[in-house]
């Protein structure tokens, strides 16, 4: 009689082991041969026309990962990659105001002050993430953190969760700049990804929220995206968070938006300001009514 345990088995060898027994005849091993396995044969993988296949896989790949660790909520923190820790901004102004006079040094002394004045931003990120990871401890889901992966406000989000002992995600994405990951996300949660359209729906696949701090055209990409999809119903509505009143207020006049009938006037609700990394956890302690009894919060915390 067969040993039960060896009755829940496997029928067939995994993908692994088949890659891994598969062999080449010498006839047919030279690099005009398509003998390879069709699912470990990189050439063919990375065929013009098997786009629509690695799509499915860059969406696959975050998700069952995800699954595993049981990543189910997540807080969103965007932001420019070229805002600098306060320290980092002072040595650059530091090193300006070395320089000999000039016209350069001028130069140079106004774009060091304007970072030292914007590194009040890393420190709100890094600061407001281990707020997040610290009381995601409490809840009944955890909250984890996810940033674009990079350097900037997307290093101040990982490192603020990192210090305080948590995991964090990072969602980098493969461009001619900025492409390395910070050291502050967990390893096993580090993803690199090619489609930006995919990084982004991996963004609010899991957002309960998403906090927006000063960034450029990258961060007003995955801003309005994310306005979009909330405006026309295509996700459910949950709180965007804007740092910075008078950054927001100067780079987008919404008012005039509403006024030229370009967005309803219910539309400047989709977003709220917020300076304070202690404001905006207060502001979605309000929205999901946190501190309520188990069970009786907005979205299951």
């Amino acid at each position: 009689m067969n040993n039960p345990k060896e009755l829940l088995e496997r029928n067939f060898p995994t993908a692994v082991q088949d890659a891994r027994n598969a062999s080449k005849p010498a006839l047919y091993a030279g690099p005009e041969s398509s003998y390879d396995l069709a699912f470990a044969d990189p050439e063919f993988l990375l065929h013009p026309d098997l786009r629509p296949v690695r799509m499915q896989l860059e969406l696959l790949k975050p998700e069952m990962v995800q699954r595993e660790e049981n990543i189910t909520s997540t807080i969103v923190v965007f932001g420019s990659a070229r805002i600098l820790p306060a320290e980092d901004a002072q040595a650059k102004l530091a090193e300006a105001q070395a320089l000999s006079e000039g016209a350069a040094r001028e130069q140079a002394i106004r774009v060091a002050k304007s970072q030292v004045g914007m590194s009040r931003f890393y420190e709100e990120a890094r600061r407001f993430a281990s707020i997040v990871t610290e009381h995601s401890a409490q809840l009944v889901t955890p909250i984890y953190v996810v940033t674009g992966g990079g350097p900037g406000v997307m290093e101040a989000g990982n490192r603020g969760a990192f210090e305080v002992g948590g995991k964090s995600l990072g969602l980098n994405i493969v461009l001619p700049h900025e492409q390395e990951p910070n050291p502050y996300i967990t390893p096993k949660l580090c993803f690199q990804f090619h489609y930006f359209a995919l990084r982004k729906m991996h963004f609010l696949m899991r957002s309960v929220a998403l906090v927006c701090f000063p960034g450029g055209f990258g961060t007003l990409d995955e801003l309005f995206e994310t306005l979009t999809l909330i405006q026309t119903g295509k996700c459910r509505k949950r709180p965007v968070l804007l740092f910075g009143r008078d950054f927001w207020t100067k780079l987008i006049n919404f008012d005039h938006l509403v006024d030229t009938g370009m967005i309803s006037p219910d539309d400047v609700h989709l977003f709220r300001y917020v300076e304070t990394a202690e404001e905006a956890w207060q502001t979605l302690q309000e929205v999901y009514g946190l501190g309520k009894p188990e069970g009786d919060s907005a979205c299951g915390w």
